[in-house]
């Protein structure tokens, strides 16, 4: 089986790199995801060929845009940044995602401080050079942030896109109508799970399309993680929970069946977590089985080891 590969900036694996030859490694991606995935460390301000330790970059407003600039110096190294993605490219093009170090000026995803040399002041409003090249040139690529990384529901989140995003790129290529139609199947509770409108339209798209034209496969993937990153609410997950619950109406007892709605209410009410009521619908599934609930992506979105669901 090939590992999933996942980008990640180089300091968060523990590596000496940051501009006080520090780094930020990252619990969780060093000692959990990395037993599931092999990880393409980089880091964009060693690869232009900045020294560690180094000056430190600022992002800065000027009139031709956000420009990365050693304030030290004044050295604008923002296109060198930007041929750094492009060289990336053959890398970047292997993975399933990318964790990038907040607040970074070249690798921080959101809220990176842009300052305004009109009035002396900054704000948290930009991103890093990097990160923006990111998102700009890989729509549907799943990134994140180490700090937002420490909360449950984002980590999951994350999480679940990768491996989603992973399993897209192993289809086969050219893409068929009948593969698509198998994959799209299997998102079909999880797209359910985190946003409705999107779930409904995709359905109507895949089933009209007759060509599988790179437009609209590019297209198609980049619609499912947007929809995919809108975190699922406790309400979503609840409607999801009693539609498979619906599944296996003819099969359970009387007292199963309420076992199983007071697990799924106490969910939605946000006494127990998720886990509980899923741990429940699976033993069902594999008391009564149905080939269309075993191929959901949303009852094993991931490893469980990872324990993603328990605080969810």
């Amino acid at each position: 089986m090939v590992a999933i590969k996942v980008g990640i900036s180089a300091c968060l694996l523990g590596e000496q790199v940051r501009y006080d030859g520090g780094h930020k490694r990252s619990a969780f991606c060093t000692d959990e995801l990395g037993r599931h995935v092999e990880f393409v460390q980089l880091c964009p301000e060693v690869g232009i060929g900045m020294p560690v330790p180094r000056p430190t970059i600022r992002l800065e407003k000027h009139a031709n845009g956000t420009r990365a600039v050693v304030p030290k110096t004044g050295e604008d190294v923002t296109d060198r940044l930007i041929a750094f993605a492009e060289r990336a490219t053959p890398h970047i093009e292997t993975i399933s995602g990318y964790v990038l170090c907040a607040k970074s000026p070249s690798c921080g995803m959101e809220r990176v401080k842009l300052y305004d040399l009109e009035t002396g002041h900054a704000r948290k409003e930009a991103s890093g050079i990097f990160a923006a090249q990111l998102q700009q040139r890989y729509p549907a690529l799943p990134l994140e942030e180490d700090g937002r990384l420490n909360d449950p529901l984002l980590r999951e989140n994350f999480v679940m896109r990768v491996f989603v995003y992973a399993a897209w790129q192993t289809l086969p290529q050219p893409l068929t109508k009948a593969a698509l139609l198998q994959f799209h199947t299997s998102l079909k509770l999880l797209l359910l799970a985190h946003n409705q409108q999107l779930y409904r339209d995709l359905g109507r798209w895949v089933a009209d399309q007759q060509e599988m034209t790179d437009d609209f496969t590019r297209g198609y993937i980049e619609k499912v993680m947007q929809a995919l990153a809108e975190p699922a609410t406790r309400a979503n997950h609840t409607n999801v929970l009693q539609h498979i619950q619906g599944y296996f109406s003819e099969q359970l007892s009387a007292a199963q069946k309420a076992e199983l709605t007071d697990s799924i209410l106490a969910y939605r009410a946000g006494h127990e977590p998720l886990l509980v009521p899923l741990t429940l619908l699976r033993h069902y599934l594999r008391e009564f089985p149905n080939d269309y609930l075993a191929g959901q992506r949303y009852l094993n979105p991931y490893p469980k080891d990872l324990k993603l669901r328990y605080g969810i």
